[in-house]
């Protein structure tokens, strides 16, 4: 099993003759993973590597059962993307697009809460199941296996790129993931990793998860808040990083736009204090992630 996707997910890439959207599609369908339509505005008629492109969301949804939408479209676009999954009754959106506008953000966010709708993103570069042989997004590229086998460890990543660092740790120890997630660089996101953590608690597949967190939110309080009152029983191994940001100035941003230490809150050693006292097993050094497992798992 898995968490966000399965072999049951139908999915339809708004965008997908774009250069990046057609490359990722590519390497999605070469992994294994069906994708049954692509939207374009203006190209509805031609194909993308054999997955035929429609001009509106709602069309394709004519012509096949979709419950996954995959957004690449320009930042500009994204907020009506979205309102067009969603008025088509899709309940899974995942957005790769970054630096999507704010005030976009924020409404679109709000509409998926009351109608239902989960989303992954803005600015995520993927998520992938490697025993579903499923994924979305760039993750893992053209070489998946590098990093990603398939096992029972959950990976929840702040950073794109340490995702993949991070289930490469995983693989290091002897273990597998069973869903990795990137959720996102932009200040505002759909799903945090508390309600990811949720997931992964209800997944039976899912042995313990490991978490990559920087500065900035307070994404790592509220998981500590969500372990101690008992929501998330599987251990969790979490790195904390960035230390060094804490002799920065207050107010200076750093890395991802969400990344600001302010009156205390976001920093990486008050996360890692509050981590541990609520029980997760809080990783110094990096590659100390590998231990921790074997530590955990046997």
């Amino acid at each position: 099993m898995a968490i966000l996707l399965d072999r049951n997910s139908k999915i339809v890439i708004q965008g997908i003759t774009g250069r990046e959207a057609s490359m990722v599609t590519r390497h999605t369908l070469d992994y294994g993973t069906p994708i049954v339509a692509g939207v374009t505005p203006g190209k509805g008629g031609s194909d993308v590597h054999g997955v035929p492109v429609y001009d509106t969301v709602k069309a394709a949804c004519a012509e096949h059962e979709i419950n996954t939408a995959v957004v690449y479209v320009p930042p500009a676009f994204v907020y009506d993307a979205v309102l067009e999954a969603i008025g088509s009754g899709i309940k899974f959106i995942f957005i790769a697009t970054e630096n999507v506008p704010q005030l976009d953000a924020v409404k679109f966010l709000a509409l998926a809460r009351r109608e239902g709708v989960r989303i992954v993103g803005p600015n995520s570069v993927g998520i992938i199941s490697p025993g579903e042989r499923m994924k979305v997004g760039a993750i893992g590229g053209d070489n998946v296996e590098r990093c990603f086998v398939p096992g029972h460890v959950g990976v929840i990543s702040r950073s794109g790129g340490m995702t993949a660092e991070t289930s490469w740790m995983v693989k290091k120890a002897g273990f597998g993931v069973s869903t990795s997630i990137s959720i996102g660089g932009d200040p505002l996101i759909g799903s945090t990793p508390v309600d990811l953590l949720e997931l992964f608690e209800n997944d039976p597949d899912t042995h313990a998860v490991v978490t990559f967190s920087e500065p900035g939110t307070r994404f790592e309080e509220d998981m500590a808040e969500f372990v101690a009152r008992g929501g998330f029983t599987k251990p969790l191994i979490s790195f904390v990083a960035g230390r060094f940001t804490e002799t920065l100035p207050e107010g200076t941003v750093f890395g991802h736009a969400g990344a600001m230490i302010s009156g205390g809150t976001g920093k990486p050693s008050q996360k890692m204090k509050k981590l541990r006292e609520a029980g997760a097993y809080v990783a110094e050094q990096f590659d100390d992630i590998i231990t921790l497992l074997q530590q955990v798992l046997g």
